[in-house]
């Protein structure tokens, strides 16, 4: 017994230990990152810079002899002391990342960083979008397509990459760019609306429960959950499901008029590979391609605001990954071939 009291209160010291060099590590990390990231969350990071120091690495490490290292490490230098001699004139790309979820609340961070490009940015610059959503509410992804606009407005040249997926509202906000790129499997379109809720009306009534609902206005409430709808609701809910889709439709008419809209505005979804034949995507090519191309003409520097997280954010990300994980790996055990 002597020996476990001795044993648990050197692991609890340990523990203690641990988690106080956790916290200061921790501590130490965050104030780093807002000094990278500013007061304001808004980090802008030279992309270029990263490729050049990556190429450099590259060609440093694969040299054959120490000769060759030794003239590329004096290359570098040279260039280097060009670059502070006559700054980088290059034109400007700029970057943005948007991974948009339903309810749209990434477009408030989207807002800030157009903001702060648009202090930045010289017109002609071009702006480069990684956009990724598969759409969600109208409001939140309509006023995600006018953030877009803006940048258009004053005269910066729009492009928007889809690596993975840009369907309904998340189309909606890349047709907007001038250029719409993909990578070949990405899935875009989905140009439609759709409106969907449970209703416990019978439920309630085999319950011996009344629901009462009070309205002004004839259409004030169309469809409920919990009273009972009718024919008159229901055809007034599509009536205006219509309208949203013909203002979706307007949208995209204005913004890619050579698009065969009728064939295309059906809800139906594609490949971009696909996608291309329809007008849906301009070129298929992914994001890093894209911008591993411009380097060699263009300083790429990319904006991203990053709000500041509680506690309860991070745990609940922690958390959200912790079962992403164990669902993969569930997943993946149920894949595994018996034998």
């Amino acid at each position: 017994m002597e020996f476990l009291y001795e044993y648990g209160l050197f692991a609890a010291k340990t523990l203690t230990w641990v988690a106080a060099v956790a916290v200061i590590i921790a501590l130490v990390a965050g104030v780093a990152a807002k000094q990278k990231q500013g007061a304001d969350g808004l980090s802008v990071k030279d992309l270029s810079a990263a490729l050049r120091r990556q190429a450099r690495r590259l060609r440093l490490e694969t040299a054959a002899t120490e000769a060759q290292r030794k003239a590329l490490k004096q290359e570098f230098k040279q260039a280097d002391k060009a670059d502070k001699k006559q700054g980088d004139a290059r034109n400007r790309l700029y970057v943005l990342d948007f991974k948009g979820s339903m309810d749209a609340h990434e477009v408030a961070g989207l807002s800030r960083e157009v903001t702060a490009l648009l202090q930045l940015a010289e017109p002609g610059d071009e702006v480069l979008v990684r956009l990724e959503s598969g759409g969600g509410v109208v409001h939140g992804y309509g006023l995600g397509a006018a953030e877009l606009q803006r940048l258009k407005g004053h005269g910066l040249r729009l492009t928007v990459a889809v690596d993975k997926v840009a369907a309904s509202g998340g189309y909606m906000m890349a047709c907007v760019a001038e250029r719409i790129i993909a990578a070949p499997f990405a899935i875009v379109g989905s140009i439609g609306v759709v409106a969907q809720l449970p209703n416990f009306n019978k439920f309630l009534k085999n319950r011996d429960i009344d629901i009462e609902l009070h309205t002004a206005g004839e259409y004030k409430r169309t469809l409920t959950l919990f009273g009972e709808n009718d024919d008159h609701g229901r055809a007034k809910f599509r009536e205006e499901l219509e309208v949203i889709h013909q203002r979706f439709k307007s949208f995209i008419a204005e913004n890619r008029p050579r698009m065969d809209l009728e064939k295309v505005a059906t809800g139906e979804h594609w490949l971009a590979s696909d996608a291309q034949a329809l007008g849906l995507v301009d070129s298929l090519q992914t994001s890093s391609d894209y911008l591993l191309a411009q380097s060699a003409d263009k300083r790429i520097i990319r904006l991203q605001f990053k709000p500041k997280q509680t506690l309860k954010d991070k745990l609940g990300k922690a958390a959200e990954a912790g079962v992403s994980r164990a669902l993969m790996k569930l997943y993946e055990a149920g894949q595994r071939p018996f034998g």
